[in-house]
């Protein structure tokens, strides 16, 4: 089920929290939705779940607008608090759950027993939710989450509290789910986002500042190739600089290390400069002994649209 957000906009007094934002989410594409502290993220992820009403703008569930609709029953949700009753049991809290969901009856037991088996809660699923672990707690909240079997699953910081074990069963979870529906889901975590979705959105103080994939988002921010390059050979370092700059696509040669001959090239982004150097070494009888790619990191990149 898609998700279509047109113009959407959220304000508190005098501060805008979301200003005017537009994206879609496609059925089967996992969406990191990243920001700092403060940036809409969480008004966000709680207007597209029903939980707040837009000031301006509208969202679309499926083509059915949320304004003219009741579309909560599509969607689950984890908070990022994680609101549970700790007095009741495991199995409880889930029966309740899906009732508030309108599973019907007769149905009820499977989808539990399903959650159980899913979620990892075999082990813990008698005790009372107070006697839990945080990272046990967390998976009954995505159990209750996905109870009822909505299309459409809103995942605020997910992982919370979980050990490394845990977190790589959860995300290849999110990654199974995601085949099949829609996902948004919120972290901190960037190697999280990288490893689990397909497309991240940044929001900063309301607005978009990025949407696209980790690659797209990184050639976007550097804007050119960076080539590390490693040669030794019976010419001089300065003849290969000479060599290295005029190839195809190369803006810029630095040398590193004269003595080891070692070289950053600045080259534009969808050049084959690394096939080039390889040709030039063979054509030459010079040994290339390194060839890396220098990469953004994503934390670079969210660094550099969220700082101003």
């Amino acid at each position: 089920m898609d998700i279509r957000i047109q113009h959407l906009t959220k304000r508190y007094g005098a501060q805008t929290a979301v200003n005017n934002i537009d994206f879609e989410v496609k059925t089967g594409e996992i969406l990191g939705f990243l920001g700092p502290n403060g940036a809409g993220k969480t008004t966000t992820m709680k207007m597209i779940a029903g939980y707040l009403a837009p000031d301006e703008g509208d969202i679309q569930i499926g083509g059915q607008s949320i304004l003219e609709h009741d579309m909560r029953r599509h969607i689950g949700y984890l908070p990022e608090n994680n609101p549970l009753y700790l007095d009741m049991p495991v199995m409880d809290y889930l029966e309740y759950c899906a009732a508030l969901h309108g599973v019907p009856r007769a149905e009820t037991p499977d989808r539990i027993r399903k959650m159980v088996a899913l979620c990892g809660l075999n082990v813990e699923k008698h005790k009372r939710i107070g006697e839990l672990s945080k990272g046990y707690r967390q998976r009954t909240g995505l159990a209750q989450a996905m109870i009822h079997d909505p299309e459409i699953l809103i995942l605020d910081e997910p992982t919370t509290g979980l050990d490394p074990n845990q977190i790589v069963e959860i995300r290849k979870l999110i990654r199974d789910i995601g085949k099949e529906k829609t996902v948004i889901l919120s972290t901190h975590i960037l190697p999280e986002v990288e490893a689990t979705c397909d497309r991240i959105l940044i929001i900063n103080r309301g607005n978009i500042a990025a949407d696209g994939t980790a690659d797209m988002l990184r050639k976007q921010a550097q804007g050119r190739q960076v080539l590390h390059v490693r040669i030794e050979g019976t010419s001089s370092s300065e003849e290969m600089l000479r060599a290295l700059q005029p190839l195809p696509g190369v803006e810029a040669v630095e040398m590193l290390d004269a003595g080891a001959g070692r070289f950053e090239l600045q080259c534009l982004p969808d050049a084959q400069t690394a096939h080039e150097v390889f040709q030039i070494c063979v054509r030459r009888q010079w040994i290339l002994t390194e060839l890396v790619p220098f990469e953004t990191k994503l934390e670079d990149v969210f660094r550099n649209l969220t700082m101003n």
